[in-house]
């Protein structure tokens, strides 16, 4: 490294511990485990209810929906799996292409493929990283034709069946645009909420912005339930088709094995949902704790050279799930250099995620001009951002 570029990343260490103490190792991400996870769990164990029936699967969703601005909540094992059952529940069928960001968690493309359907990669708003309701607008021009059950990519004669907006790191997209060009090109939206807990949208609840959502609670969420996720659905008709085919599609019954169709075997466990149940009681102070946080790096990161702290759209309520720190140009060189002086360090910094059409699994998918994803991947490096993260002494 030169000494150009370690004198850089000696004070972006510097400006880094002044926000996060001098702990020789700094997480990137890590729960909180901070209110009644133990007394929840206990009970939940006591009652020997530990699998996907139980007390605290119901109370888990009665307390979402109401975070979710009332909207019907089915949890499930996964955000992967909830992400699946979203799409299966808007219509998407094998061989159909979704539309959904190149720069996303590979989740999100996974969960299209796992129907039998077709990631078709979009470009990124350097404003929001999610969705570019612009470069939306102007793809669709370009390559969709109207056709009986929603527009044909005329390039492929495969139907488009959905679009997948995604809050990139928490951030919410621009939901208003992007829902009024769905509605014209009679599009679907699912929205993949899985980072977004607690970020809010025009006063809105991300989560509660389409007619189908996801949202996650792995172990590095907001909010967690060790493993985790939900279908999110504005009618508790399609929530209730939901919740059948993720518990086998079992017809109910006091004994017999009945079973009208294909189901998946996706329910969340109790024993998740008592963990969940405590978290979401914490979610206000997470939310507060990691928009403090985030205050504290745009204070000792202000003025750094070369580089500037991704910040929320005047529109926007962030949850800051991961801070971002974005390089003033693309350089991907310069960008893994910090990387790797920053871990070094004991501070686990990360890149955005790969790319989607630069995995194998994904090279000859259709896709847009990306060059403000490319970009953006090549600038990014995300700072630790757990809400444990306390002020810094001295």
């Amino acid at each position: 490294m030169s000494d150009d570029a370690r004198c850089g990343a000696d004070e972006l260490i510097r400006r880094l511990r002044r926000v996060v103490g001098s702990a020789p190792k700094v997480a990137l991400h890590e729960p909180r485990l901070a209110g009644r996870e133990w007394d929840y769990v206990k009970a939940c164990l006591d009652s020997g209810w530990v699998s996907s029936v139980g007390e605290f699967v119901n109370r888990f969703e009665t307390a979402l929906s109401g975070i979710l601005d009332g909207h019907a909540v089915v949890a499930c094992v996964n955000g992967t799996a909830a992400l699946r059952i979203a799409l299966l529940l808007a219509g998407v069928r094998r061989d159909d292409e979704v539309l959904v960001p190149a720069l996303t968690f590979v989740a999100t493309a996974n969960a299209v493929s796992h129907l039998g359907a077709i990631p078709h990669f979009l470009d990124s708003d350097g404003a929001t990283l999610s969705l570019d309701p612009a470069k939306l607008e102007s793809r669709l021009s370009a390559i969709a034709v109207p056709g009986e059950n929603g527009p044909i990519n005329r390039q492929t004669g495969r139907r488009l069946a959905a679009l997948v907006p995604m809050h990139c790191f928490g951030h919410p997209a621009d939901m208003d645009a992007l829902n009024e060009i769905a509605a014209r090109w009679r599009l679907p939206v699912v929205e993949d909420a899985t980072e977004s807990l607690g970020s809010r949208y025009k006063g809105r609840a991300c989560g509660a912005l389409a007619p189908l959502a996801a949202v996650s609670f792995n172990g590095n969420k907001i909010v967690t339930t060790g493993g985790g996720g939900a279908v999110v659905a504005s009618d508790p008709a399609v929530a209730a088709r939901a919740k059948h085919l993720t518990t086998t599609a079992k017809l109910p019954h006091r004994w017999a094995f009945l079973h009208d169709e294909i189901g998946y075997n996706d329910r969340m466990p109790n024993i998740n949902a008592a963990l969940g149940v405590a978290q979401l009681e914490q979610l206000p102070q997470f939310v507060r704790a990691k928009r403090a946080l985030h205050g504290r790096y745009a204070e000792a990161l202000n003025g750094l050279s070369g580089a500037r702290l991704f910040t929320e759209q005047p529109w926007a309520e962030s949850n800051y799930w991961l801070n971002a720190l974005l390089l003033d140009e693309p350089d991907t060189a310069r960008r893994d250099r910090l990387l790797e002086a920053t871990n070094d360090a004991g501070l686990m910094t990360r890149p955005a995620w790969t790319l989607m059409h630069r995995l194998p699994m994904y090279g000859d998918h259709p896709r847009d001009d990306l060059s403000t994803a490319e970009a953006l991947e090549a600038r990014l490096v995300n700072l630790p951002s757990s809400a444990t993260l306390e002020p810094a002494l001295g």
